[in-house]
């Protein structure tokens, strides 16, 4: 009786350090360059996504980009009539 809890906590001691080793391993797998694509290049990485929480959204019409944030410093080649 005395075994089944020790077998029960190595078994799920077990399970989160696979855990963790395959969210690490999608971590690593991922883009340096500070830009997710929309699909993630393995299940892995798929996996660190969603735990971490670095979801990759689609564009829809309420965040669609409509204007840049900053003015361009570019002065405009055509005049307007």
């Amino acid at each position: 009786m005395t075994a089944i809890p020790l077998i029960i906590g190595i078994v799920l001691g077990a399970a989160v350090l696979v855990g963790y080793v395959l969210v690490m391993v999608g971590m690593r797998q991922e883009d340096r360059r500070m830009h997710l694509a929309a699909t993630p290049p393995s299940r892995a990485a798929g996996l660190a996504r969603r735990v971490t929480g670095c979801h990759v959204r689609g564009e829809s019409a309420t965040y669609a980009r409509t204007a840049p944030l900053r003015p361009s410093r570019v002065a405009p080649t055509t005049r307007a009539a």
